[in-house]
């Protein structure tokens, strides 16, 4: 286990904040807001006359028809309580006059004045005396000395006139080691906080933290890594049809692997194939953390170690502007088209049955493959059944146009060309009008430009594999039978797990661990 990864690191300096923002939250309410405080609130502004200018104006009730001057009254409600850690005394008041607060309504003229207070506080009525300064003149209201305990509050109801609703109202006075200031509106109703403003910031900190150490041990990823999970390099070569597969597998095994470095150099089956035979007849160490991929046993020969790994489908394709229907092509027609019996499309129309599509007039272009292409000897061997494939090329860049140079003595009835790779195929096909060529099934299908060419009526899938001849066993070769605990050994392993095959699977090959009579 690495103590010091980063994400130990993270773990562990989240877990410190919320312990340290625990611990200040507690010394903060036990320690600071020990001070008297007196805070009040508005918790009601509201006109009862019929002419006041701001907020709704309500029709005057009853008591206040007779009352003169009322047309623009409103009613505030005040709410005064002691929101610190200490009890108040009377002594506690500092202002130099008889009462202990003044509170002052800005442009409105106190009319009256109700106390009210919570059941069980009948004591502080006494205070409320004009001998101890309860009153108000103008805009101000007396507000006696009232001692208050922790928590404890009284509210008033004060009768205005002469302004509007909403006008600032404040409340003069001080009070010994502590202060008076204002709290926000509420409703008569509302529960004032438990917590402090100061409370709340450090208990959001300590849930911050728990949520984020909580997320790192969720996300953190404590899945075992694979079985035959193994360090070091390894370069995977050969096979152009089956590199995706490998490319993701590879990927995959890296990101589960730590440690192991995979690289995929595709350059055709016969020539990984006969890279390998030559790295191991010069270094049997550096052949080790080699494994080329055929399509067939180019292997074999070689003496190399194979393992079958899927069965791949193949497809022949041509040019989207050749439409051959769902009939396609019958396994004749493809013969006398690359016997170079057949030069335009056109004449393939004389033999081919009524109500299928009619074939351009264009010239006939073979795309095939080099000779070290595995895709092309399972062509030649199981669609054409011989070697016409092995014609000589004709043109270096498929197009006959340019072919047209060569004198007529020497001009080829069909003009052929070689490339190196099946996404070289795929591309020329989807650019040259009328031409030809063969593909491994996925490639061609996600490929724009081309059509897919169905053999006598069926089309390529890995579902027609009993009837569809085109298709061949992928080899995975090694110079000897992998080392155990070598990355080789460890890769090949991998391939044979669930996930893996499910990849194979979706990329349009079948694995052979799960048709073993068709690899066969």
């Amino acid at each position: 286990m690495q103590w010091w990864s980063a994400e130990n690191v993270v773990a562990v300096g989240t877990a410190v904040l919320g312990v340290v923002a625990s611990g200040v939250m507690v010394w903060y309410e036990r320690r600071v807001p020990r001070r008297k405080r007196i805070g009040y609130r508005v918790q009601m502004d509201n006109p009862i006359g019929d002419d006041v200018r701001r907020g709704r104006a309500n029709v005057r009730l009853g008591l206040f028809d007779e009352a003169p001057d009322m047309s623009d009254a409103t009613l505030v409600l005040l709410r005064i309580e002691n929101d610190g850690s200490q009890g108040i005394d009377r002594d506690d008041y500092t202002g130099p006059e008889r009462h202990g607060l003044t509170a002052v309504f800005s442009d409105r003229t106190v009319r009256g004045v109700s106390v009210t207070q919570p059941i069980d506080t009948d004591h502080l009525m006494d205070h409320f005396t004009p001998e101890r300064g309860f009153g108000y003149e103008g805009n101000r209201l007396r507000v006696p000395r009232v001692p208050l305990n922790r928590g404890e509050h009284y509210k008033l109801l004060v009768l205005l006139s002469g302004g509007d609703v909403g006008r600032p109202i404040r409340m003069i006075g001080g009070i010994r080691e502590g202060e008076v200031h204002p709290n926000r509106s509420a409703t008569p109703d509302e529960i004032p906080p438990v917590l402090s403003p100061a409370a709340r910031i450090f208990t959001g900190l300590l849930t911050l933290s728990v949520l984020v150490l909580a997320t790192i041990v969720v996300a953190r990823d404590d899945t075992p890594p694979p079985l035959g999970c193994e360090r070091g390099s390894l370069t995977v070569t050969g096979s152009t049809a089956f590199a995706p597969v490998i490319e993701t597998l590879a990927k995959e095994y890296e990101k589960d692997c730590e440690g192991a470095d995979i690289t995929v150099e595709a350059r055709g089956s016969e020539a990984g194939v006969t890279g390998l035979g030559a790295t191991g007849a010069r270094s049997a160490k550096e052949a080790r953390s080699v494994i080329a991929f055929s399509d067939g046993p180019m292997g074999d020969r070689l003496g190399l170690h194979g393992e079958k790994i899927a069965l791949s489908v193949f497809t022949l394709v041509v040019n989207e502007g050749i439409d051959l229907g769902a009939r396609g092509l019958t396994r004749a027609e493809v013969e006398r088209l690359y016997r170079g019996e057949v030069g335009r499309w056109s004449d393939l129309n004389a033999s081919r049955p009524a109500g299928l599509p009619r074939l351009p007039d264009l010239p006939v272009v073979l795309v095939s493959r080099d000779a070290y292409s595995g895709t092309r000897q399972i062509f030649q061997e199981q669609v054409l059944a011989g070697a016409w494939e092995m014609t000589p090329t004709t043109s270096l860049d498929c197009d006959p146009v340019k072919d047209r140079a060569v004198a007529a003595a020497a001009r080829p009835a069909v003009t052929r060309c070689e490339l190196a790779s099946t996404e070289d195929v795929l591309d020329k096909v989807a650019a040259q009008p009328g031409a030809l060529g063969y593909s491994e099934l996925t490639l061609a299908t996600g490929h724009q430009g081309v059509r897919r060419v169905p053999l006598d009526g069926t089309a390529a899938s890995v579902d027609h594999l009993g009837r569809y001849p085109y298709r061949g066993v992928e080899y995975a070769y090694t110079y000897r039978s992998p080392a155990p605990g070598s990355l080789a050994a460890g890769f090949l392993a991998y391939l044979d797990e669930g996930t893996s095959q499910d990849v194979i699977r979706e990329q349009g090959h079948l694995p052979c661990l799960r048709a073993a009579a068709l690899c066969d």
